[in-house]
């Protein structure tokens, strides 16, 4: 047993805030390894020299951050922070403040970052993203105008499956949980714009067409182009609903 993490806990905090504490950092610093066993609880109280209670109060944040897993019968692990968990937290952050404030925030994010993404997909792309981008392109020709929210979650897939084509991690924790919420912003801003189906098509197969091309600069201008079209849409929306 570590006797450098699991030492006695002092008492100027809450024990149980002070665990999760101390255990988290030993996570972090990767004194505990993703896939390690921890020891029984018996062990870590009489370690740690706190009641089950505090140790067990600890251990279920622990849990439900997705830093440690419990199986009843197979004991303790620990497993990390998941990519998925860091964007579900990101995601929630995003949908509890949205409001025009986030909006104008995330039109700004789009247009600095998204032009070089596309640029970056160009030379990181492989067949299978090709074919799930052109795929998407296909779902967003056939799916029916009416359909408002359908479509919503169709182009921002698009733009989410580019992101998936750098292959960087950190781009895609950095822009789904913002992609997330372009249904949200695009079902209050085009319900009552005609023609911008079309011209959004046409410029995801251009975008398709310069990445297909591995062309980094062509990639990046149309992203750039269609953004601007798709902010000064937005712009015009919050200038009028203020």
């Amino acid at each position: 047993m570590n006797e450098e993490i699991f030492r006695k806990i002092g008492s100027k905090l809450t024990l149980s805030q002070k665990i999760e504490r101390r255990m988290e950092a030993a996570i972090r610093e990767k004194k505990l390894p993703v896939g390690s066993r921890l020891p029984t609880e018996r062990e870590l109280c009489e370690s740690f020299g706190v009641s089950r209670t505090a140790l067990r109060e600890a251990l279920r944040r622990l849990s439900a951050r997705g830093l440690i897993e419990i199986t009843k019968g197979s004991g303790m692990k620990v497993t990390g922070l998941k990519l998925d968990d860091a964007i579900d937290n990101l995601n929630l952050y995003y949908d509890m403040q949205f409001d025009h404030n986030l909006i104008a925030q995330i039109i700004e994010v789009r247009r600095l970052f998204e032009p070089e993404i596309a640029s970056l997909a160009a030379k990181q792309r492989n067949q299978n993203d090709l074919s799930d981008i052109q795929d998407n392109i296909e779902l967003f020709k056939a799916c029916n105008p009416d359909n408002i929210q359908l479509e919503a979650d169709i182009d921002n897939k698009f733009h989410l499956l580019i992101a998936k084509a750098t292959h960087n991690p950190i781009v895609q924790i950095s822009m789904e949980p913002i992609y997330s919420l372009l249904p949200r912003m695009r079902n209050l801003v085009y319900a009552n714009v005609e023609g911008e189906r079309e011209i959004t098509i046409e410029y995801h197969l251009k975008i398709f067409d310069a990445i297909n091309k591995q062309n980094r600069k062509d990639a990046s201008e149309l992203m750039k182009e269609h953004l601007i079209r798709t902010m000064d849409i937005y712009k015009k929306y919050l200038s009028d609903s203020i």
